[in-house]
């Protein structure tokens, strides 16, 4: 996309449970053909970062811009007409049981779009082509392993062609082959689709094959925010020990 403008600007965002803060000033940017991955140990905040963005939370204070615009006071209509270019993949996929895998894939295509059904007949076979998934089509998600129901997240996350793509823990549950399938087609589709995209992991091994950037949570902060040699450069306790622990 030909804009020098960020896809996702977050400022100063603050987010409390009660007494617990989780996120006590985060501010994060990210540009379009850009992928920053957000680590951090269980329990930072960061799939409540990614929440916070497709606005499924209300931040406490501070700024979420989305596509050029301050989405923190949006009405419900208004949010979901920028959702609709945010395409978001879930922890557990979040399939629905009762729909088949093709079903899935064009729920959204139904719920937005005008398309007839020969229309999102052939959206649907494509984008299940693009995920490896189309001879699965009239299976049902139990019929399927983790690693598949993944697959057929991200071709429903991006049934509506977005130019924003968020990744809750997208290989979390996986064997390491799997996983690197998983890896191996997320950088494909952004290299294709010229995406900005946001993942929220704790694999420093994948996060380091397909991000642009790592930005290192803890304790509600960006501790630092580089490449993974600025991560390996860095004198701080915390970060040498997170690099251990994950390598």
């Amino acid at each position: 996309m030909e804009t020098q403008e960020p896809a996702i600007v977050v400022e100063g965002l603050r987010k409390s449970f009660g007494p617990q803060r989780v996120l006590n000033g985060v501010n994060l940017r990210v540009a379009y053909g850009e992928t920053l991955s957000v680590l951090g140990r269980s329990g930072t905040g960061k799939s409540v970062l990614l929440k916070l963005i497709v606005g499924l939370q209300k931040p406490d204070s501070g700024s979420i811009t989305i596509r050029g615009q301050d989405i923190t006071g949006l009405t419900a209509d208004e949010l979901n007409e920028v959702r609709k270019k945010v395409g978001f993949l879930f922890q557990q996929a979040a399939l629905y049981d009762s729909l088949s895998v093709g079903e899935n894939v064009a729920f959204p295509l139904k719920r937005h779009t005008e398309m007839s059904p020969a229309e999102r007949n052939d959206r649907v076979r494509e984008l299940l082509q693009q995920v490896g998934m189309e001879e699965h089509r009239n299976k049902m998600p139990a019929q399927i392993s983790g690693g598949m129901q993944k697959r057929v997240g991200l071709a429903r996350a991006l049934a509506l062609d977005p130019d924003i793509l968020l990744f809750d823990e997208p290989t979390t549950g996986l064997d390491p082959i799997t996983a690197g399938e998983i890896e191996e087609l997320i950088l494909k589709l952004e290299e294709k689709r010229q995406t900005a995209s946001i993942v929220v992991t704790h694999d420093l091994h994948g996060a380091r094959m397909i991000s642009d950037r790592l930005a290192l949570v803890h304790e509600g902060n960006v501790l630092l925010e580089g490449t993974y040699e600025d991560l390996e450069a860095s004198k701080d306790e915390f970060v040498a020990r997170f690099l251990k622990q994950g390598s």
